[in-house]
């Protein structure tokens, strides 16, 4: 079955990734820890970077899938997190290579999936500004992706976490004011 080999491939390369840098990977080595040949490899995957594009696609969307109500801030950085924490060594790699702009991408697209989900069950009935609506997702968009991005360049150290959750504690109600300061009368 094709997408049981395209499966085993990305695993693969995952399992790698949380050994070694991926520039140090070649396809021979992906093969060779898959048991397939190059030519099936080939036959799924362009080259490397299209694989680590596909592996990035099907983590966010498997990510995505597990959060449909996000109601808190918490929340929304558990789900950035998650699809970070869950191969943080392979996530470490693939950010310092040169697939860093398409994970980048995709971090924005989770953030801003999150972010919506969040504003958009606050908010419940409440009749908002179409463009404050906008601004307020844009908001909470960037402070996940900074949040996230900044963890990755300091090297993915332990307590983001804590710290994040101590800024939502901080900011308790603010939500509920822009809102409220944004409805329709």
């Amino acid at each position: 079955m094709v997408s049981t080999k395209r499966n085993a491939i990305m695993e693969s390369v995952l399992r790698l990734l949380e050994e070694r840098e991926l520039n140090k990977i070649t396809v021979k080595d992906i093969v060779d820890e898959c048991g397939i040949n190059r030519n099936t490899f080939y036959y799924h995957f362009e080259d490397i970077s299209s694989l680590i594009e596909a592996i990035i696609i099907r983590e966010v969307d498997h990510v995505m899938t597990q959060y449909r109500d996000i109601a808190s801030m918490e929340e929304c950085i558990e789900m950035a997190m998650r699809l970070v924490s869950d191969h943080k060594h392979a996530i470490y790699h693939i950010y310092h290579s040169s697939n860093r702009d398409f994970l980048e991408r995709r971090l924005m697209e989770i953030c801003k999936y999150a972010a919506t989900q969040f504003v958009e069950k606050t908010a419940g009935d409440q009749l908002i500004r179409p463009e404050d609506r906008d601004i307020i997702v844009q908001s909470y968009q960037c402070e996940l992706f900074g949040w996230v991005i900044d963890w990755l360049n300091s090297g993915m150290p332990e307590g983001i976490e804590r710290r994040f959750l101590r800024l939502c504690e901080l900011r308790n109600g603010s939500i509920e004011t822009m809102l409220r300061r944004s409805a329709v009368q």
